[in-house]
């Protein structure tokens, strides 16, 4: 089953120094259809403003994964992390019993990113937080797993849950393949380009929600970003 999502369908808050777009319900934006797929909870298509971001607020028991598509963010925590993450790269941040962090765009042009949350496996533990470099050439061609539940076999950022976010670089007619399970989930965006998923046509920044496949095929119909959750 694949069932795109288009751009202009997702739940929308424009807050001036915050234009959000919403995947999932979230905040004020509520559809009964699109609560969750399967783990996944939360896809946020976010772009902030210049010298602006989020400031402190607490999360507790969620896996949330941010993917800089360009500028930068900069994070501080109360457990005294702090780290820029640049266009490209990758941060996760696992709420735990509960931890406080702003995100702000410290850039003189704004940032675009998408926030992901994943319903977490393990419940109660020390939050924590972590980022990482991950040049877009070593995705060309192929889908690079960024962030885990397994992070030492797939060498990458630890998530406490079982699913995999994964990226690819595409140019066009260029196609990458991932092998899941049936019975998984997975919701894949292209920030830019159109692309074909197993023979299904979405543009750019459209959600597409998969699930019963054991095979996706994306295929590049114009140079592409694609980011992706495989998920239970």
């Amino acid at each position: 089953m694949i069932d795109v999502r288009p751009f202009a369908t997702l739940g929308h808050a424009d807050h001036g120094w915050l234009d959000a777009r919403h995947h999932f319900s979230f905040a004020s934006y509520h559809d009964p259809d699109r609560m969750s797929w399967g783990s996944i909870r939360v896809w946020n298509d976010d772009t902030i403003a210049a010298k602006s971001g989020f400031p402190p607020h607490p999360h507790s028991d969620m896996e949330i994964v941010t993917f800089v598509r360009t500028g930068a963010i900069t994070h501080k925590d109360s457990l005294g992390n702090e780290g820029r993450t640049a266009a490209g790269d990758v941060q996760v941040m696992s709420a735990g019993t509960g931890i406080t962090h702003a995100e702000f765009n410290l850039e003189d042009e704004a940032t675009t990113l998408f926030q992901i949350w994943i319903i977490p496996d393990r419940r109660g533990e020390k939050p924590g937080w972590g980022q990482r470099e991950f040049p877009r050439a070593s995705r060309d061609g192929a889908f690079e797993v960024l962030a885990s539940g397994s992070p030492e076999e797939d060498d990458a950022l630890s998530i406490r849950t079982d699913a995999k976010v994964v990226a690819a670089t595409l140019k066009a007619g260029q196609t990458a393949h991932w092998t899941t399970g049936a019975s998984r989930h997975q919701y894949l965006v292209a920030p830019t380009g159109r692309i074909r998923v197993n023979g299904v046509e979405a543009a750019p920044r459209d959600g597409v929600a998969i699930t019963g496949e054991e095979t996706i095929t994306v295929e590049a119909l114009d140079d592409a970003e694609v980011v992706m959750v495989d998920a239970r």
